[in-house]
């Protein structure tokens, strides 16, 4: 197999010969990417997207026909012919692997180098080193923080800000540190800056999911083992079992290519979508070889509910971002299933993130962020789950003096088995109980979707995923709900509390309000991220992702994209 390397500026008027069976680079290289991007590792990458790049494309045919169909009025419920595997009491998932035994406080980022030393340097027992919803896809990103991942791996990672400041790692003991968990990006990303061309001649974007898994198992797996840790995952945005199906054949395929023993490698699926919250079972089971536990990846999850339900009218719609809190009964249901499917099957259960973000010159704004932190954390320690994510290193203590007083020695609560809990279809989608609490749609909620929305894509077209705004962290997955429940309220007739009604005239008006009273630099993209805002949110047609039009139109071949 032949591996293809193109510079988009070449001149040369030498053609171009298409290869089957290839992965062609056309993106400028920068220091060390031959390193990343070996003969080798992209001959893997080519053999990955031979083997199930057409499965790919059939499942992501398969969630647009479902979503249409919930989308249409038929609701999501329990699948009939999937019943055996719920009933069978027998079966078991393979459980954590070296390291990911306690996982009580997990901090999440991308992998950029800075964040890459902060997160391995803090108190947390695990990193999410994110690849997908806190990381802007420039080429820069994917493969720099290829780089710090292989680095920080090896206790080599170290470099030196901008500012003069100096990071380095405080132990090249890869035990010493939290283990690191790696997201890769979901199945409905495209990677354009590698092309594949398969066995038939055809060309291709390649696959975000791959791209980032392949890499990263490529260069570290043996090297993760011989260090006592593992090639561990989590697994984002998946539907249903036969998208995990596909991830545990990945595995396996990948597992005997690279001559690893079958079931090192450990996955944590985010059940963050609506129709995987009714397969929650059958996704364990199919990576029960392979699987770890689930998460509650909730601003997600919520974005699915708005996505499926955005045409069925004003009883699906939802309140203010602000007040869908983790109590509302639609939301505890789904996180009490979530306890009860993983302890049964021997899985961790792991809690979500909570937004809030401290601000050390604000120290008011500071101990809310606590408040709010050690609330949300005392729940979920108490509702049975087995650790939980935090987005700043300072929030650590709260979140795992809330897990402490619950687990105390004890790594998990595993054998806390939640018999009690009774969930059922009405319990998931009784999304009106979020409204019949009292929650409202309010002109300041439909304001700081806007806001929120243009400065957050402002921010991931300047190569940030992972904002800080207003004292929240928002990334990807809480940019969609803004977005989305403006295009619902629209599409559903929705009023705020004070009667006037949502409509694309409104809208319009307070996003010229909102871009022109922004501060602005030369360095901003804040004028396309409103365009973009404008696409997303009041397009006649609702646009599934708010990223993939943005990612090939607006980040790719731009300034940020390649900078070095």
């Amino acid at each position: 197999m032949t591996t293809l390397t193109e510079h988009p500026t070449d001149t040369s008027p030498t053609r171009r010969v298409t290869i089957p069976g290839t992965m062609r680079v056309k993106a400028r290289s920068g220091s060390r990417y031959d390193e990343i991007l070996s003969t080798e590792a992209l001959t893997f990458l080519a053999e990955l997207h031979e083997e199930f790049g057409g499965r790919r494309h059939a499942i992501l045919h398969a969630r647009e026909r479902r979503c249409e169909e919930v989308a249409n009025g038929i609701d999501p419920d329990f699948r009939a012919s999937t019943r055996p595997v719920r009933d069978n009491a027998a079966w078991q998932v393979a459980g954590a692997g070296p390291g990911l035994e306690d996982r009580r406080v997990e901090i999440t980022g991308p992998t950029d180098p800075k964040m890459t030393v902060n997160a391995l340097n803090s108190d947390a027992k695990v990193w999410l080193a994110d690849a997908e919803d806190a990381s802007s896809p420039t080429w820069r990103n994917v493969v720099e923080g290829q780089l710090a991942l292989h680095d920080a791996i090896r206790g080599t990672l170290a470099f030196t800000a901008e500012n003069g400041k100096e990071y380095a790692l405080r132990s090249a003991e890869l035990t010493d540190m939290p283990t690191i968990v790696f997201r890769p990006r979901g199945w409905h990303l495209d990677e354009k800056h590698l092309r594949h061309t398969d066995l038939s001649g055809a060309t291709h974007d390649a696959s975000g999911s791959l791209v980032d898994f392949g890499l990263y198992l490529f260069h570290n797996a043996e090297e993760l083992i011989t260090r006592g840790r593992g090639p561990y995952f989590y697994l984002p945005k998946l539907e249903g079992y036969r998208e995990a199906r596909l991830w545990n054949d990945v595995f396996c395929w990948a597992q005997t290519r690279l001559g690893i023993p079958r079931g090192t490698i450990r996955a944590t699926v985010l059940i963050e979508t609506l129709p995987a919250a009714f397969e929650m079972d059958e996704i364990l089971f199919e990576l029960r070889e392979h699987c770890a536990g689930l998460n509650a990846g909730r601003w997600d999850y919520l974005f699915s509910i708005i996505k499926s339900f955005r045409t069925r009218g004003d009883a699906y719609v939802l309140p203010d971002r602000a007040q869908v809190g983790m109590t509302v009964p639609f939301m505890r249901a789904y996180t009490e299933l979530l306890v009860q499917t993983c302890h049964k099957r021997g899985a961790h259960a792991i809690g979500g993130m909570s937004a809030f973000i401290p601000d050390r010159r604000r120290p008011d704004v500071t101990e809310r962020a606590f408040a709010q932190v050690r609330a949300d954390k005392k729940r979920e320690a108490t509702d049975g789950f087995d650790g939980t994510w935090v987005a700043h290193p300072d929030l650590i203590p709260s979140a795992r003096g809330e897990f402490d007083a619950v687990l105390g020695d004890r790594p998990h609560q595993i054998d806390r088995k939640r018999e009690d809990v009774r969930v059922g279809q009405h319990e998931l989608l009784d999304v009106r109980s979020a409204r019949r609490g009292g929650a409202t749609i309010t002109d300041e909620g439909l304001r700081a979707n806007i806001s929120v929305g243009v400065r957050y894509v402002d921010s991931w077209l300047r190569g940030v995923g992972a904002a800080a705004i207003d004292h929240l962290m928002e990334d990807a997955a809480t940019a969609e709900i803004s977005r989305s429940q403006i295009w619902q309220w629209i599409a559903s007739g929705t009023r705020t509390e004070d009667g006037r009604p949502i409509t694309q005239e409104r809208v319009e008006e307070l996003l010229a309000k909102i871009v022109e009273e922004l501060p602005r630099t030369e360095e901003d993209r804040i004028d396309e991220a409103a365009e973009i805002f404008r696409q997303v949110a009041l397009a006649e047609e609702y646009p599934a992702f708010l990223t993939n039009d943005a990612y090939a139109r607006y980040l790719v071949g731009s300034s940020v994209d390649e900078r070095r």
